[in-house]
């Protein structure tokens, strides 16, 4: 890069301190600068507008808002805007999601800064980034063939997956119902389809799946047992 040429800003939204400070430790080394961050979809919404970042890198769980949704919204509102997903969610089910919202990458956190730094070069070059196995998956559900994502899960909606996971963070219908401005009767109606997606008949096992999910960040959830 050469002096006359101004260096491509970030912008880091992620609720984890230590998370987005290693991040922004990692970044500022480089040719990019950190233009701002958010620990929440409100503030990532209200200040990433208004500074128009190169590059967004987000988690998919915040304490707000799903990360699916947000990218959503931020494309709805810079079309343009580039976004690198780091989670510590299964890639196998997440990263699809997260391309088809408008994502151009998907990292797992466990990943050494090396690689989040080359993901981030590749998307601000006008590539994407997949780990080989993310591509392989992805690849293997356009051609039709089999999913083998989390059982069950990968059979979830966006928005029943979202209620899944507010679910496993000990959520009540009525929080569900006010957060995401839907109906308490329309959560219900989730909750049993998420139910059925996973074959889980009972109330016990279906809230221990979904803290399950959230304690591990991945893992197979099966059928209740008993």
């Amino acid at each position: 890069m050469s002096s006359t040429d101004t260096p491509k800003t970030i912008f880091i939204v992620e609720d984890h301190p230590m998370l987005r400070e290693g991040l922004v430790r990692s970044i500022e080394g480089t040719n990019w600068t950190v233009c701002g961050h958010a620990e929440n979809s409100a503030k990532a919404l209200d200040e990433i507008p208004r500074l128009k970042p190169d590059l967004v890198t987000m988690d998919i769980s915040l304490p707000d808002k799903n990360g699916l949704e947000l990218i959503k919204d931020l494309r709805a509102i810079l079309p343009e805007l580039k976004i690198l997903v780091l989670s510590m969610h299964d890639e196998s089910l997440y990263a699809e999601r997260a391309m088809r919202a408008g994502a151009k990458g998907y990292v797992m956190k466990g990943e050494g800064s090396d690689v989040i730094l080359r993901a981030i070069d590749e998307i601000l070059k006008g590539g994407y980034h997949l780990s080989a196995k993310a591509s392989e998956h992805l690849l293997r559900n356009m051609g039709g063939g089999k999913s083998r994502g989390v059982f069950g899960l990968d059979r979830l909606t966006d928005r029943e997956l979202e209620i899944f996971e507010l679910i496993g963070r000990g959520r009540t219908t009525g929080q569900i119902s006010q957060q995401l401005n839907i109906s308490p009767k329309t959560v219900d109606a989730h909750r049993t389809n998420i139910k059925t997606k996973l074959g889980i008949t009972d109330a016990p096992g279906f809230m221990r799946a979904a803290v399950l999910w959230i304690e591990q960040g991945k893992g197979t959830i099966g059928p209740a047992e008993g």
